[in-house]
């Protein structure tokens, strides 16, 4: 009797975010916090912001998390002349049919790197809206899907930098997560300077392919029945609530937010090899997930104390709703 073929194993979900981790600390060096945020986002089916002053390696985690999981990947630098075409599509006239075909734009991939979102004007920063939120492109009439894992990655400097236009309230609600890099301990910042070379596309060398975009999606369906406590749905709203009713604030959380939160703290139970949700998974996740989503009533003077003032409202928060015991 032939004996029956070994059959391969089947790496869970752990090893694979395993995985994904590993290959990503081959680019960023030193940045464990920047790059669990980023698989959070992944897992959660969420887009990602990375906003930070130039040169901290926005753009690498941003690459790196692409080369990662394989599939198709579309950079697009934003500039003032880039036009909503030039990412959604267009439809041409066949001259041979008569029939107009739809030319698909930088949009239709897996992963997009939005590279310095803010650099381009606010009409051709709401072409992303449809995308990010549902999923597809509407172009003379007709809708466009995009295929799955769709994942857009967006960098931007800080406002007060040179020609930029700030991302409006309603296209910074579509990301999970807004994150800040920062820059890197003196010891990493030394490893950088003698490892690397001038060429920075050097910290891609080592980023190749480790999961499919099959172990994607089931590692997002995995992330979608983690269990979450009702009770913690509680905290949640009541969170929300509080940012509405808050005196310093003249736009709280939305509801699109506290779905955000229930689906971060949900991908993070999951990254950290487990099936249900912890009060912490959502009080770690609050800044990332929430600051971006609110808006202080003093707009600040433009030296970026607007952001800080918005996280520290939302901290006072946090702190002061008790958390289900």
């Amino acid at each position: 009797m032939t004996p029956a073929a070994p059959r391969e194993r089947v790496a869970g979900p752990a090893e694979l975010i395993l995985r994904i981790e590993a290959n990503l600390g081959r680019a960023i060096r030193g940045k464990p916090q920047a790059i669990r945020h980023a698989i959070i986002t992944l897992l959660g089916r969420g887009h990602l912001l990375i906003e930070d002053v130039p040169g901290v390696g926005k753009t690498t985690l941003a690459r790196a998390l692409a080369a990662s999981i394989g599939g198709v990947f579309h950079r697009i630098q934003f500039t003032s002349d880039l036009l909503p075409s030039d990412i959604i599509g267009v439809s041409v006239l066949d001259q041979k049919t008569g029939q107009f075909q739809f030319h698909p734009g930088a949009i239709f991939a897996n992963v997009v790197l939005a590279d310095e979102i803010n650099r381009t004007t606010p009409r051709t920063q709401s072409a992303l809206l449809e995308a990010m939120n549902d999923s597809q492109v509407s172009v003379d009439g007709s809708t466009h899907r995009l295929k799955p894992p769709f994942l857009v990655v967006a960098t931007q400097n800080p406002e007060e930098h040179y020609g930029t236009y700030p991302l409006p309230e309603s296209q910074m609600d579509r990301f999970l997560l807004r994150i800040r890099i920062d820059y890197p301990s003196a010891e990493d910042e030394k490893r950088i300077l003698l490892e690397l070379s001038a060429s920075a596309g050097e910290a891609m060398a080592d980023v190749a392919p480790v999961l499919s975009t099959a172990d994607v999606l089931a590692l997002q369906d995995a992330a979608e029945r983690v269990h979450f406590e009702p009770e913690l749905a509680g905290y949640i709203v009541a969170v929300a609530r509080e940012t509405r009713r808050s005196p310093f604030l003249s736009l709280g959380v939305s509801p699109r937010g506290e779905l955000a939160w229930r689906n971060a703290a949900r991908a993070a139970a999951l990254a950290d090899a487990r099936d249900f949700v912890l009060p912490d998974d959502l009080k770690s996740l609050a800044l990332p997930v929430l600051a971006h989503r609110i808006v202080v009533r003093s707009q600040g003077d433009g030296t970026g104390r607007t952001r800080e003032e918005a996280e520290r409202v939302l901290l006072d928060i946090v702190d002061r709703v008790p958390v289900p015991g």
